[in-house]
């Protein structure tokens, strides 16, 4: 992989380009303040000069040595103001132009400083100019010299020049000192990760693939032990799949044996249809449905550790006499059944009308509420209590948040202790969402899996001390 592709060789870039972006921030006003000392040094220098020519007989020096100063002092003219009275010091020819406005640097700005220098350094035709300062040590009002622009402008371009490349030094010393501190601490750690993660991805159930989290109390270190964690997660629940794959195919091997039984069970109901007893008669047609959803379900858990449960095959099924089938298979007796109001622990109450119509799979649907309604009896069953569990179906309108949602809801509640808290976080989740001891969870999940079959959806309204409400809803007709 390229360098700068990988995070470490990003940052240099970056690094170096940061750094390159602050030095041009601090790099005009460094002009101006190296103009602005050019200039003062020269200012310091006139003065000097001139104080030789008030020192000497009657403010008179050989022109030779008039020059001589003018040079070291790297100035063209020397004018010195003192008493109210400006004296032009010294003076040597000086080519044209000058320019016509000084530069007075008694009480300049940063900003003047800097516009000026802009000015000195975007200036193409040579010129002289006038520049104003303040003597030093009380020695007059104001000093003005005449010096060479030209010169200055090379003596700024010269300071640009190694300022550049000072700066782009530092870039580079900068970013080489970050590139390999954050290699160091950043990217190593961050690969040790990816090479982890990748490791186990290749052998997830091998315990020693799993991150070994570094004493990092940083980001880093946090991001180890949420992968720790994670990869821990990751395991457990392949290796719950795995055993219940090995269930699976245990209770496929038993599976074929227990259809036989229940095939000769069913032929021995048949022969109960012919009895003329009213109780075999009014018993045998639901003996032999629960028969033939017993066979139904031992066919399908074949499948069950190939694919999912196997395509619903809706069609039109009234709801009442399905809910009806749920309680007989549970053994509830009805509430209006006056013989045995007094003597049954459990009562139920099949509040369906009887135009209610379902688009659904009627096997799907019936073990669904099958494991709703066998949750609910259990719950009250364990409390010792007398209790009671009620089916309630109507229309579902749609709504403005809603549009789509148009079909039937059916409520199954009971009167049982309700469902723990604790329970409630998983309640759908297979192993996980059952609140009775040694129960598996499953009723739910699968209860869940098969109304989402139906295109509906499976949700708990309400629970608390006095009961259980949950809520099954399918939409009207075929599905898209």
């Amino acid at each position: 992989m390229a360098v700068w592709r990988s995070l470490s060789g990003r940052l240099l870039i970056l690094t170096i380009i940061f750094v390159m972006i602050a030095e041009i921030l601090i790099f005009v006003p460094s002009v101006a303040r190296y103009r602005e000392g050019w200039l003062r040094e020269r200012l310091e220098k006139a003065q000097i000069a001139s104080l030789a020519l008030l020192a000497a007989p009657r403010n008179e020096l050989p022109r030779g040595l008039e020059a001589e100063l003018l040079s070291n002092a790297e100035v063209y003219s020397i004018s010195l103001k003192r008493d109210a009275v400006r004296e032009l010091m010294l003076e040597t020819p000086t080519p044209k132009p000058i320019a016509p406005e000084p530069f007075d640097l008694r009480n300049s700005t940063s900003l003047e400083l800097i516009v000026d220098a802009l000015s000195c350094v975007f200036q193409w035709e040579r010129r002289f100019i006038r520049v104003i300062g303040k003597p030093q040590l009380l020695g007059g009002e104001w000093v003005e010299i005449v010096v060479d622009e030209g010169e200055l402008k090379r003596a700024m371009m010269a300071f640009g020049v190694r300022i550049f490349w000072l700066s782009l030094f530092i870039s580079a010393l900068t970013a080489v000192l970050v590139f390999f501190s954050v290699n160091a601490w950043l990217v190593r750690p961050v690969r040790r990760i990816i090479d982890n993660m990748t490791a186990f991805g290749d052998d997830p159930e091998n315990s020693d693939r799993i991150i070994q989290p570094s004493a990092d109390s940083g980001e880093i270190g946090s991001a180890e032990r949420e992968l720790k964690s994670m990869q821990k997660q990751v395991r457990k629940a392949l290796q719950q799949k795995a055993r219940l794959a090995a269930l699976g195919e245990a209770v496929a091997k038993i599976n074929h044996d227990l259809r036989n039984n229940l095939a000769s069970a069913q032929l021995l109901a048949d022969r109960l249809e012919t009895s003329k007893d009213p109780i075999a008669a009014r018993v045998t047609p639901k003996l032999l449905n629960s028969l033939d959803r017993a066979i139904r379900l031992c066919q399908n858990t074949l499948e069950f550790g190939r694919a999912d449960e196997p395509e619903p095959e809706r069609r039109q099924v009234a709801l009442q006499p399905l809910v009806q089938d749920v309680a007989d298979a549970l053994g509830l007796a009805p509430l209006d059944d006056a013989s045995d109001r007094g003597e049954a622990a459990l009562r139920f109450r099949n509040h369906v009308d009887e135009d209610v119509v379902l688009f659904v799979d009627p096997d799907q649907l019936f073990r669904a509420l099958l494991n709703l309604a066998r949750n609910a009896v259990q719950a009250i069953e364990a409390s010792g209590a007398q209790g009671e569990v009620a089916v309630l179906a109507g229309r579902v309108e749609p709504t403005d948040d809603e549009p789509a949602r148009d079909g039937i809801a059916i409520d199954l509640s009971d009167t049982g202790p309700g469902i723990p808290e604790k329970t409630q976080e998983n309640l759908f989740r297979p192993f996980r969402g059952s609140a009775r001891v040694g129960g598996s969870g499953l009723g739910l999940a699968i209860a869940a899996e098969l109304v989402r079959a139906q295109g509906g959806d499976l949700t708990l309204v309400e629970t608390g001390s006095t009961g259980t409400r949950f809520r099954i809803y399918l939409p009207n007709g075929p599905q898209s």
